[in-house]
């Protein structure tokens, strides 16, 4: 069965066609810059006779429809091999940022279900729109698919109150639905899976922290199998110090922003999730140059590094604490596979605690899953490449086979 999975961004798409059960990946790739004057393409293919082909082009996208045509066209293209037509495609597997309350597990799209998405766009108004977008061009172009939608706030639905309820009036929750929610749960919860797998462990034995960090970062304490707890909020703006967005902030900071500063709704809102982060602290967003600059003595990026760093072992801290035991802490995404000074510095000082980094372990690199840990250290520490569009196409195939089955 082949299964195309959608990931629209806040200003790109990411997609991925998989055969399954097979669980093989035939094509992968990201549109970027949606709506700006310069955009990219770049997509990686294998063809039906095992050759690899990758191709990288320039090209402005006005819209997310653009850009999904222009993902159809390559999936289309003769000399792949890959697609005959759209028929070809049977279930097409969506991401879908906030599920709200109302959705803790993957579900086949219908008008209800699009209703529904749209009326939690005011919980995610730089997300769901263009989620509803990809699902809504998707169903135009290949119209004999079976549309599912898979929610990045469906694992985190097995929080406890105490831990999702703000200590805010009743009638913010009742009536408005102002509680935590959490994001990355695709995420955390394949890395969860497959730290498992590597462990030989069941999940539901396990007690485990899961760090994702890349441009927006999230942490997860994971209960006996099940988010317990998690750092994004009510939206991804809460938690670790990220790309673009502050994380945890005083409320009173905007108080005095509006008030003493005169700036508007509109106005905080951008500097907060546009402008914060490590592109507040240190003008870039891009943490390769920030530790490229710390290493040649600049302060700022320095101070940048700490902050980001400190935050994560604040949470590290925390989230023992809330669990009683940790199993392994699980470092996954793009910075956390791919940098072993962060995933050093975020550990540093905990070894009362039992976590131990192995410099040499920690330094070398592979693209598989890894421990990182000293052998004396008492918490495992994995690195664990995550995949966000494997775990959607898998949720996606057990779905339809469910209601094959049915």
């Amino acid at each position: 069965m082949k299964i195309l999975v959608i990931n629209t961004g806040s200003s790109s798409i990411k997609f991925k066609l998989f055969e399954l059960p097979q669980e093989q990946e035939l094509l992968g790739g990201t549109v970027e810059k949606i709506g700006e004057k310069k955009g990219s393409m770049r997509y990686m293919l294998t063809t039906p006779t095992g050759e690899k082909i990758e191709e990288q082009m320039e090209e402005a996208f006005t819209d997310y429809r653009s850009g999904l045509h222009k993902i159809a066209e390559v999936l289309f293209k003769r000399e792949y091999g890959l697609l005959n037509n759209p028929e070809d495609i049977q279930v097409v597997g969506h991401r879908v940022v906030h599920g709200g309350e109302r959705f803790s597990q993957p579900v086949r799209i219908n008008d209800q279900v699009l209703q529904q998405i749209e009326a939690l766009v005011p919980l995610a108004p730089l997300h769901n729109p263009p989620n509803l977008e990809g699902i809504k061009v998707s169903y135009e172009i290949f119209p004999a698919a079976q549309q599912m939608a898979v929610f990045d706030t469906a694992f985190h639905q097995t929080l406890p109150s105490f831990a999702y309820r703000y200590a805010i009036p009743h009638h913010f929750y009742e009536k408005h639905q102002v509680r935590v929610y959490g994001m990355h749960g695709t995420s955390h919860q394949y890395v969860a899976q497959q730290a498992a797998h590597y462990l030989e462990r069941p999940l539901q034995n396990l007690h485990l922290i899961t760090v994702h960090l890349g441009n927006g970062c999230s942490m997860t304490a994971i209960k006996e199998g099940k988010s317990f707890d998690t750092s994004m909020g009510f939206s991804p703006l809460a938690g670790l110090v990220m790309g673009t967005r502050s994380g945890d902030i005083d409320p009173a900071v905007i108080f005095y922003m509006g008030r003493r500063l005169q700036m508007s709704m509109d106005e905080i809102d951008q500097t907060l999730n546009k402008q914060s982060g490590l592109k507040g602290l240190a003008h870039s967003n891009d943490l390769r140059d920030i530790i490229q600059r710390e290493a040649e003595g600049e302060q700022e990026a320095k101070q940048a590094l700490e902050l980001y760093t400190y935050r994560i072992k604040k949470y590290l801290g925390a989230y023992y604490a809330a669990l009683g035991k940790v199993d392994a802490i699980i470092f996954t995404a793009g910075v956390g596979e791919n940098s072993p000074l962060i995933r050093a510095r975020s550990c540093a000082g905990l070894e009362r605690l039992g976590i131990l980094i192995d410099p040499a372990k920690n330094a070398a690199k592979t693209t598989t899953i890894r421990e990182i840990q000293q052998p004396n250290s008492a918490v495992k520490i994995l690195v664990i490449p995550t995949n966000e569009e494997l775990a959607i196409a898998r949720e996606a195939y057990e779905l339809v086979q469910t209601k094959q089955s049915d």
